[in-house]
């Protein structure tokens, strides 16, 4: 039992200061992630919220149910001005909110996420994805192309 108290703590001081091991699965993430299943390493060390730029992989509890973690990129900070849907045929355009980020899925056609809880606080963000671990081991490195530019409602 003594053993076991400070294994407990260190896996705890692991999990929240450092990083931590999350499996992310379904379709939203495609084909980025796998629908099946990946398993990623998430960082967690100190200052890592201030290191997210648009683009990241990032890991946050979900607006809808609390008890669950979800996966998305971020395509918007604080101050950023977006496109809420790009397919709608009315544009309508969102001022991200100060501590506040924009979350997506890669598969735009199947994805809850901003479009429709709007603006993510980032206290709700849990980690910055760095790599895949299983079955594909690779890093997952931002693959996003800011275009700046002047938008208008049409």
């Amino acid at each position: 039992m003594l053993i076991a108290f400070p294994t407990a703590c260190f896996i705890h001081t692991v999990f929240d200061y450092v990083g931590e091991i999350s499996m992310a699965m379904g379709p939203s993430m495609l084909p980025t992630l796998n629908m099946a299943g990946d398993i990623l390493l998430i960082e967690r060390l100190p200052g890592w919220r201030d290191r997210v730029r648009v683009g990241d992989l990032v890991v946050f509890v979900s607006p809808a149910n609390p008890a669950r973690r979800a996966t998305k990129r971020v395509l918007g900070q604080p101050g950023d001005t977006l496109c809420v849907d790009p397919t709608k045929d009315k544009l309508a355009y969102v001022q991200i909110p100060r501590g506040h980020v924009w979350l997506q899925g890669d598969n735009y056609t199947n994805s809850t996420d901003s479009r429709i809880h709007g603006p993510i606080p980032q206290a709700m963000l849990r980690g910055r994805v760095l790599a895949c671990l299983w079955p594909s081991p690779r890093t997952l490195s931002s693959n996003t192309e800011i275009i700046p530019g002047h938008f208008t409602d049409n």
